[in-house]
């Protein structure tokens, strides 16, 4: 950041406030492919049919460099730019061009910073005149614009024929100042012959029109061939020996510019004809220049008084002020930025755990009704179908229905709605805990929704019904399917929840979700605190399901990513099938907003270890900037057998549902529960998420006291006590860390009670259930047991 800075000051020096438009850069950079870790590709030339729709003027993406965050590496050559709702990764294939493209970056950053700087002076200066009187006409350097200007305004704007005649009249009086002022300054190149330093070459660098393509080589024979020259021959032609005497003492300084790129570049001479020219050129813009502001002066000289009493107007300054408002919000985004970014460059350093930000999740609805079950129209190839789901049941064509009868009755709110965070400015968090590991830092607990991230895991198992249906398929290629409509149901819930995160868990902390409605049982417990580590099981008469794992951030400036690692296991027992695959990256964009998204990306493959007879691979489609709104959160996957054939595919949305038309007939395999109309007070929940945190009497006398029910700070969140959540979440954590600190003491490690560390088959570190949680429940119990004090 440090680098970005530098260059941009230098970018800057020549005026406090320079405002000439950059020059254009064209050429080709590496971008990282949409999926993490698959390498890099000339997006330009990937195919043809790109080149084509560039020639034809059509861009596939854009973004506002200067409201990007930009951070650097220089030893990878590489530049990040996060706009908020993409992020971008390129670098360059040699050093120079790389740093050509990051002169240029920083040129038109500056450029935008000084233009809204230069709008906010203005302002100001209009402010101070105050209501008695405007100044002369000469004062006025910079036009002040206003977006909404009152009634008065209008009506003396339109009173006015020769308006609309000025204002195009000074628009092209500024661009021909603009294309003046480029003159001059390569007429200055061309006589002046001044020497090369950093500042220069990075000032001529940012104002001129560069192709950083290399030519292609003409074939010729004998001694017709041309050549391209190197640096210093350039640099012999371009200035006389003394120059090249006086940039001899920079040495390596000055980055080395490869020669096509350095020959585009004005070359300092003596009069030449290409001077001349340039001294007839200025004089012709000159003179058109002075015609304009002519015709300018004589409009506004004659209007001048009516915009006197306008101004005036008390609806006029309420206005100004607005966008006084509105310029120094710009101004203020401007100035955290380098914040930012030097947040991001730590955090890549870190190896947190995620959990200080985190995801979000979505879930279910039981309705006695039947509901038709909208089919996502990528999938559809075409054709409409109609499918129905009833509460509680899933039925495929041409298999078997499964069901699962209530038995209880669960909650249906929350005791309290939802707590309001907006006055929490997490920017400010951030830059205070620059350097630190993200999952240590304590948040306040207005960021928090009231559930812990145990549970937040236990909500992948929501649509169970999926894993009953494929222990009952024979066809292992359809029971594939089903497996894969079952590892997407997992990111539903993340539709609703983007403004808030789960608790972390303490050390030891466990979480225990009985559902005979559904015909599982689950527990789970947090096996490790650094790096976090959650293990969980599963288990059912049609399934067994199994995970531990570990989060990492990856903040950009204005996104967080969430990498999580450690598979996922599902195995079936009628057929012996043990199915694995890892997730996708979670991101969150724009996260030092109240508008945040959250989006899924990346690929998996979903093997069977038992069996090799077929394969799945599933892909979360990145949103681009050029894709419609309606093909956002896409998923697309197929089934292959072991040669690698497709025998079925299918695709839709995370947050619509999964349509598959090569089955024998047509279905949508998943679809996810209706919402509840008042999500939005109750953190986004769906019925599902409610049931989760619900503590009943029954359940108080059978639970150990680690489960996370009994979490004070939680508690009171739900209960809509922000204050005494906040104070009590405090000592909860200071509780953790005293316990930390006697284990430190005592040289001795934690020990998680129901989950035991082991290595798979591939040599991995995993946690796998002991067995013993149910049984100890049943019999003594564990209020006949000892166990952790982990809450105040």
């Amino acid at each position: 950041m440090d680098d970005v800075q530098h260059m941009e000051l230098n970018a800057g020096a020549g005026s406090s406030l320079d405002l000439s438009i950059p020059g254009i850069c064209e050429g080709y950079l590496m971008k990282r492919r949409k999926y993490p870790l698959k390498g890099w590709h000339k997006v330009t030339l990937s195919k043809c049919a790109v080149c084509v729709q560039m020639m034809r003027g059509k861009l596939h993406g854009s973004m506002d460099v200067s409201r990007a965050v930009m951070s650097i590496n220089k030893k990878l050559q590489r530049i990040d730019l996060d706009a908020g709702d993409n992020i971008y990764h390129v670098k360059a294939k040699s050093n120079d061009i790389f740093y050509i493209w990051l002169t240029k970056l920083c040129a038109h950053r500056i450029f935008k910073k000084n233009e809204a700087m230069s709008v906010h002076k203005g302002v100001l200066q209009a402010m101070t005149w105050g209501q008695s009187s405007l100044p002369p006409m000469g004062t006025m350097s910079q036009p002040v614009r206003s977006t909404g200007a009152n009634s008065k305004v209008s009506a003396w704007l339109q009173q006015t024929q020769d308006i609309d005649a000025t204002s195009n009249e000074l628009a092209r009086c500024q661009a021909e100042l603009t294309d003046m002022a480029q003159l001059i300054q390569r007429l200055h190149w061309l006589e002046g012959g001044l020497p090369i330093t950093n500042t220069d070459l990075e000032m001529r660098i940012s104002m001129q029109n560069l192709t950083l393509e290399k030519p292609k080589k003409k074939t010729g024979k004998g001694f017709g061939h041309s050549r391209t020259l190197s640096r210093p021959d350039v640099l012999g032609e371009m200035y006389p020996a003394g120059h090249l005497d006086s940039t001899a003492s920079l040495g390596t300084s000055v980055p080395s510019i490869p020669g096509y790129v350095y020959s585009q570049l004005s070359k300092p001479q003596a009069t030449s004809p290409e001077a001349k020219k340039l001294h007839q050129e200025i004089c012709a813009v000159s003179q058109r220049v002075h015609t304009s502001l002519r015709s300018v002066h004589e409009v506004l000289t004659l209007e001048r008084e009516r915009l006197r009493q306008a101004w005036t107007g008390p609806d006029l300054q309420q206005n100004t002020s607005q966008q006084l408002a509105t310029l120094c919000s710009t101004l203020s985004e401007f100035d955290i930025q380098s914040r930012l970014t030097k947040v991001h460059s730590f955090s890549l350093s870190s190896d947190s755990s995620d959990e200080s930000f985190c995801t979000v999740q979505q879930v279910c609805t039981a309705s006695p009704a039947l509901s038709s079950v909208p089919v996502p129209s990528s999938a559809l190839g075409g054709r409409v179908f109609l499918f129905f789901f009833s509460a509680g049941c899933v039925h495929v064509p041409g298999q078997k229905t499964f069901c699962h009868m209530n038995t209880t009755r669960r909650r249906t709110t929350l005791p309290a709605h939802c707590a309001d965070n907006s006055h929490i400015g997490v920017m400010s968090i951030l830059y205070n805990n620059i350097g630190k590991d993200l999952s240590r830092v304590s948040m306040p607990v207005a960021l928090n929704e009231p559930l812990c991230l145990l549970q937040r895991v236990s909500e992948e198992l929501e649509y169970t019904e999926l894993l009953d249906t494929a222990n009952h398929t024979d066809d292992p290629y359809i029971r594939m399917v089903y497996m894969a409509a079952f590892s997407i149901s997992g990111y539903a819930w993340a539709t609703w929840r983007n403004r808030y995160k789960p608790f972390n868990p303490v050390l030891g902390e466990t979480y225990e979700n009985l559902r005979e409605d559904r015909g599982f049982r689950y527990i789970s417990e947090q096996v490790c605190h650094h790096p976090p580590v959650s293990a969980c099981h599963a288990e059912s008469e049609n399934f067994t399901f199994w995970q531990d794992q570990r989060w990492k951030h990856k903040f950009w400036g204005k996104s967080l990513e969430i990498i999580s690692s450690g598979p996922v296991h599902v195995t079936l027992p009628r057929y012996d099938d043990h199915y694995v695959w890892d997730k996708v990256v979670t991101c969150i964009h724009n996260v030092l907003t109240q508008h945040r998204t959250l989006e899924h990306y990346g690929e998996y493959v979903i093997t069977n270890k038992n069996s090799d007879v077929c394969t799945c691979k599933v892909t979360f489609v990145k949103a681009r900037y050029w894709s419609p709104s309606n093909t956002q959160n896409e998923v697309q996957g197929e089934v292959l057998d072991r040669t690698g054939n497709v025998v079925h595919h299918f695709g839709g949305f995370w947050h619509e549902g999964i349509f598959c038309e090569t089955l024998p007939t047509p279905a949508c395999i998943w679809k996810p529960h209706e919402q509840p109309e008042d999500y939005a007070q109750y953190y986004g929940f769906s019925r599902y998420a409610r049931e989760l945190n619900e503590l009943t009497p029954q359940l108080q006398k059978v639970l150990p006291p680690t489960d996370t029910r009994f979490r004070p700070d939680q508690r009171l969140l739900e209960e809509g006590k922000v204050t005494e959540a906040d104070k009590k979440k405090e000592e909860v954590e200071q509780k953790q860390r005293e316990s930390r600190k006697e284990l430190t003491k005592r040289k001795e490690q934690h020990m998680p009670r129901f989950f035991n560390k082991s290595v798979d088959d591939s040599g991995q570190e995993v946690w796998l259930y002991n067995g013993t949680y149910w049984k100890t429940r049943d019999n003594p119990g564990f209020a006949a047991t000892e166990n952790l004090d982990l809450w105040c």
